[in-house]
């Protein structure tokens, strides 16, 4: 079985960006057929970044497959989103980053999602590390918390 492939991790930050490299990776990795069950550009991480940015999903997505590197892709974002200053982009990464379930519908998610990577793992719920924000559920699917 092959080993799987994930994007980085939604705590690496691009130009103090949280999640960015993550978008990036994502895109790549969805048009190589890697990652097709993802949640992707209209929900989620995604879409809250791609809000915050001010930028056009499908016009970032396709200069993205063009190719460059992360740098050549955090300057096309900031020349074609909103132009936030330091401070904003550090307080909406914080935020983004230790974002936890606001209600009871989303708490049921957060608990089904930690049900999901406990089968993967063939383990307990209880077994997992305590996780408080929907960053950490991803870390924890993805292997980097353990």
């Amino acid at each position: 079985m092959p080993e799987q492939t994930y994007p980085r991790s939604p705590k690496a930050l691009l130009g103090g960006i949280a999640h960015l490299g993550r978008f990036i990776d994502k895109i790549r990795l969805r048009h190589a057929g890697q990652i097709q069950d993802y949640n992707y550009i209209t929900v989620g991480f995604d879409k809250y970044l791609i809000d915050f940015l001010g930028i056009d999903a499908n016009a970032f997505e396709e200069r993205v497959l063009v190719g460059g590197t992360d740098e050549e892709l955090l300057i096309w974002v900031k020349a074609n989103g909103r132009k936030p200053d330091e401070q904003e982009v550090t307080q909406w990464s914080q935020g983004l980053l230790a974002a936890g379930p606001k209600d009871e519908a989303a708490r049921q998610r957060f608990q089904d999602r930690l049900r999901e990577i406990a089968t993967k793992r063939g383990v307990s719920v209880e077994s997992l590390p305590p996780v408080t924000s929907w960053a950490d559920v991803i870390e924890l699917d993805e292997a980097r918390l353990s």
